[in-house]
């Protein structure tokens, strides 16, 4: 049996998505730019899909929405517009974004640093989330952006961002957040959260690779990341992946029309999953309150248990999980999510990230739940460093009691 519980480095593409996008690669595959009627024929089917996010989202016609390649370039057009339309200009000359933020908005930033931009990095509580007044202590007249995902890759964790964009709007600052791992699995809502910047990506929500989209409230301008082309208004050249924005379309569309139905159905699963393990595994931890992560995300630590050698055995079994972001999986340091919320070293290097989709079936659950138990026994059984004397199963569980 194939089980994969890695939704949140990415999703399978749904069948409905394939086939609404089949068309745009050998029958209507002409450049959206052409005047000829390959090309314009494709223009009602581009404005279907942008329609189906600007509602997906709660968009309106003052906002816009840019059809980008991922996420990972609309968190590097932002940070680095601001850097060229702000900073450089002298007007401000500081970012605020927190210690668990995805690799791509992390890297940027460091780079940013590199060019004179002072970056503040908030901690974050032992559930792993940043507290608006700690956000709030941290703005000065020099901010010229804060940068806070929406709900975390690893955990799952769900971060205060509404509160966090009143801040920032109160003390006159740009909002920016990474919605990848929300946008999909919970519901968003632009015009009740109001982000300036808001980045996500198609193949988090069961949508192709190689498309995401950057939302600006009110239309604000920001300095291009691409130039060469007038599409997308100017705001992001080169020629537009039709084939990408149709599938994204379909896929949000999917994602959303029943979102609270599909929650509820994923998060019982994740909970018997996650209650499971706790209670036939000893010095087992799972990181954050349940009714404050998405309803598909458990992160587990398994005291005595390296977290590549527990992904090694699932792997054996057919089971695909992962120890923390994709971008950074092949990183064998210890989690730095894990560090960040006050886990002690080797603790840092035992946390399984386990995440579901709505395809995620009951049959799979029992399989992960006996094969899991199978991995960690093995690989305790041959561990230094966990006790020999084992502890009663079925022990209390614990949740982000990681020191």
């Amino acid at each position: 049996m194939k089980v994969y519980l890695d939704n949140n480095a990415t999703t399978m593409t749904a069948p409905e998505v394939v086939e609404e996008m089949l068309p745009f690669f050998s029958q209507m595959y002409g450049n959206p730019n052409s005047l000829h009627k390959f090309g314009t024929q494709t223009h009602p089917h581009i404005s279907k899909a942008i329609d189906r996010i600007y509602t997906a989202i709660n968009a309106n016609d003052n906002d816009d929405v840019v059809i980008t390649s991922c996420a990972t370039e609309s968190n590097n057009w932002v940070l680095k517009s601001v850097y060229n339309d702000k900073i450089k200009k002298g007007e401000k000359n500081h970012i605020v974004t927190t210690e668990v933020e995805h690799p791509s908005i992390l890297s940027t930033c460091k780079w940013l640093e590199e060019q004179g931009v002072k970056v503040t990095y908030l901690p974050v509580n032992e559930e792993g989330v940043v507290e608006p007044h700690v956000v709030k202590s941290f703005i000065t007249d020099k901010t010229a952006l804060v940068s806070v995902m929406w709900a975390n890759n690893e955990t799952g964790m769900i971060f205060p961002v509404k509160e966090i964009a009143q801040i920032c709007h109160e003390k006159g600052v740009l909002f920016h957040t990474d919605a990848v791992q929300a946008v999909g699995k919970i519901p968003v809502d632009v015009q009740n959260v109001r982000p300036d910047f808001m980045s996500f990506s198609a193949h988090k929500f069961h949508g192709p690779k190689g498309v995401g989209a950057l939302y600006i409230r009110d239309s604000q301008a920001l300095t291009p990341l691409l130039h060469g082309g007038e599409q997308m208004g100017g705001r992001r050249s080169g020629t537009l992946n039709v084939p990408g924005i149709i599938g994204m379309g379909k896929a949000i569309e999917m994602a959303t029309e029943h979102l609270e139905e599909t929650m509820a159905k994923v998060r019982a699963k994740r909970d018997r999953l996650e209650d499971a393990l706790l209670e036939i595994i000893p010095d087992t931890f799972t990181v954050g309150s349940r009714d404050r992560r998405t309803p598909n995300t458990i992160l587990i630590s398994i005291r005595g248990v390296e977290g590549e050698g527990m992904l090694w055995d699932l792997n054996r079994y057919g089971i695909g999980a992962s120890t923390g972001s994709a971008c950074a999986s092949e990183d064998l340091e210890a989690n730095t999510v894990m560090l960040a919320i006050g886990a002690d070293h080797e603790l840092a290097h035992t946390g399984i990230r386990l995440s579901l989709s709505r395809y995620t079936t009951d049959e799979e659950i029992d399989y992960v739940i006996e094969h899991f138990k199978q991995a960690v026994d093995r690989l305790r059984a041959i561990s230094s460093s966990y006790a020999k004397v084992q502890p009663t199963p079925g022990g209390e569980t614990k949740e982000c009691e990681l020191h």
